[in-house]
């Protein structure tokens, strides 16, 4: 069982992959973390030696910040937001889109699930 940040990554994935499991590491950045460990990114999780992941481990904690800091980080960006009363802010309080969507429709992922209000008799 490979450990890396936290994180338990999948047994039978390639590394490449595996890795996009920590908060924080998308594809281009793992394929970057594995260039500089010299680890082959085709080599499945569960056939790493322990200096493979010892180096990909020291990459990662020296030049990158993933999960606890990462979340950290965002959350206390959007506190600052919410707290110094910009639009971002106060959307992300309404719980409604930051970036200029509309909301006449759409946007069902942030408002949540409809509700009914009743309609008007004729």
């Amino acid at each position: 069982m490979v450990r890396i940040a936290g994180i338990d990554l999948p047994r039978a994935k390639r590394v490449e992959y595996a890795l996009t499991k920590i908060y924080g590491i998308g594809v281009i950045s793992s394929q970057e973390i594995l260039a500089k460990a010299n680890v082959d990114p085709d080599a499945r999780t569960n056939d790493l030696t322990d200096e493979n992941v010892s180096s990909i481990r020291q990459v990662i904690e020296s030049e990158y910040k993933v999960e606890g800091d990462l979340r950290r980080e965002t959350s206390l960006n959007i506190k600052r937001l919410s707290e110094i009363n910009c639009n971002r802010g106060r959307r992300h309080r309404q719980m409604l889109p930051l970036r200029g969507q509309r909301t006449r429709t759409n946007a069902r992922a942030r408002r949540g699930p409809k509700k009914t209000v009743a309609g008007k008799k004729k």
